[in-house]
């Protein structure tokens, strides 16, 4: 199984540890880049850790904010990255099969802890399709 490296700030905190519970379940290794407090923080400096780190490795990440829109905006300035906010399962799936997506963005805020477990199980088990996909992936 491969590695899942996940991040939060303070909005997305609670999320973030039902996340790890959830996943490390399923057998996956996870490493939790913070923030390990519910104090507030900024999400910018998580972001940055995860996306630097999934970049390097190729591992997948995941991020949780209060709307997961900031983590998106920030994990995205780090080169290799293809960071895709959802909120839903189509979209989870689409953005791996058709993007390829190496990060995960979700709004603590915005959906329920039981559809986040679902897009993230979705994510987690999409495969990219490659292909003519692989050819717009390499325009970025």
């Amino acid at each position: 199984m491969p590695r899942i490296l996940i991040g939060s700030d303070h909005g997305g905190f609670r999320l973030k540890n039902e996340i790890i519970e959830h996943i490390k379940a399923q057998g996956f290794e996870v490493e939790d880049f913070g923030t390990h407090t519910p104090e507030s923080c900024d999400y910018p400096v998580y972001a940055k850790k995860v996306a630097k780190e999934v970049a390097l490795s190729g591992d997948k990440g995941i991020l949780v904010c209060g709307t997961g829109i900031g983590m998106s905006i920030a994990a995205n300035k780090v080169q290799g990255i293809r960071a895709a906010l959802c909120s839903d399962t189509f979209s989870a799936r689409m953005t791996r099969m058709h993007n390829d997506s190496n990060i995960l963005c979700l709004g603590e805020r915005v959906i329920g802890t039981g559809l986040a477990l679902d897009i993230v199980d979705v994510w987690l088990k999409t495969e990219f399709q490659g292909g003519r996909h692989q050819k717009r992936i390499d325009m970025i």
